[in-house]
């Protein structure tokens, strides 16, 4: 059983995100250590601050030296997949193989549209999707990529150097059971359930199983993640008790989603807590 820690670069100040990795670098009941891709906050608040995920994720590769790091998860339609494939490989060397690389087909229209970048519709998101699957994936192992689709054409692309983990452990987030699930039978080393329900969580792995078969991949193979959130009310008993249910269920790593706003005295004592019971 792993346990990770996340906290979205929003409605939080980088001084208190840079404290938080850091205690969960020191805590070695922490495996993994996340933040978000969006560029407001998802929240009911979306007028507040809110860090960009790749610089901040790098600058937290640099302060630490033990926990590894991701973002759960990347909307592909922010950066094109060669730029990501690029940007992967080099977050993979800075963090001395510690990145995983989070990815999924977005869903955020408020700021899509904001930025006037194109999201579509949903068969368009997992249509595109599937290109930028292919087209990381090739990057991240091949010497030279071409690929011609809808949304995106390659011509002997090369993506070098490549980063030390080969290879790169890909999270994909997500419940859809016709694309998302059979996306993550064939490209993921692990799949994220944003929000554990005992029901949900049995049908869907039932359909990934069947993905996997057809796909030709073992189910075993794939970490199984889901998020134990944290309110500033949350105790320690509770979210020990949560932890155990989702490994009792299957979870193989369940992630502590702090909402802001960040209290460190919180999270220090559950620090403490899920030392004491797990480690």
């Amino acid at each position: 059983m792993e346990i990770g820690i996340k906290v979205a670069p929003h409605h939080v100040e980088w001084k208190t995100l840079l404290q938080v990795a850091e205690v969960a670098d020191e805590a070695e009941v922490f495996y993994q250590f996340w933040n978000f891709d969006h560029f407001y906050p998802i929240n009911s608040d979306t007028n507040g601050p809110c860090l960009e995920a790749w610089v901040t994720l790098t600058g937290i590769a640099q302060a630490t030296s033990r926990i590894r790091i991701g973002c759960m998860v990347n909307g592909v339609h922010y950066r094109h997949p060669a730029v990501l494939a690029n940007m992967a490989s080099a977050l993979d060397i800075v963090s001395e193989a510690r990145f995983e690389l989070g990815l999924g087909a977005g869903w955020n229209e408020l700021e899509s549209g904001a930025y006037g970048i194109e999201l579509g519709s949903l068969k368009e998101r997992f249509d595109r999707f599937d290109e930028a699957l292919t087209i990381v994936t090739s990057l991240l192992t091949q010497e030279k990529t071409s690929f011609t689709g809808e949304y995106f054409t390659l011509k002997d692309a090369r993506n070098e150097p490549k980063g030390p983990q080969q290879p790169l452990p890909i999270c994909i987030g997500g419940t859809g059971e016709k694309r998302t699930l059979r996306s993550v039978a064939r490209y993921a080393s692990h799949w994220n359930l944003p929000i554990c329900e005992d029901q949900m969580f049995k049908q869907k792995y039932d359909v990934l199983k069947q993905h996997c078969e057809t796909a030709g991949t073992d189910i075993e193979d794939i970490k199984v993640s889901t998020h134990v959130f944290i309110e500033e009310e949350t105790q320690a008993s509770s979210v020990i008790s949560e932890v155990h249910h989702q490994n009792q269920l299957g979870i193989h790593q369940s992630i502590l989603y702090f909402q802001p706003p960040i209290n460190m005295k919180q999270v220090e004592l559950l620090t403490e807590a899920l030392t004491s019971e797990f480690h």
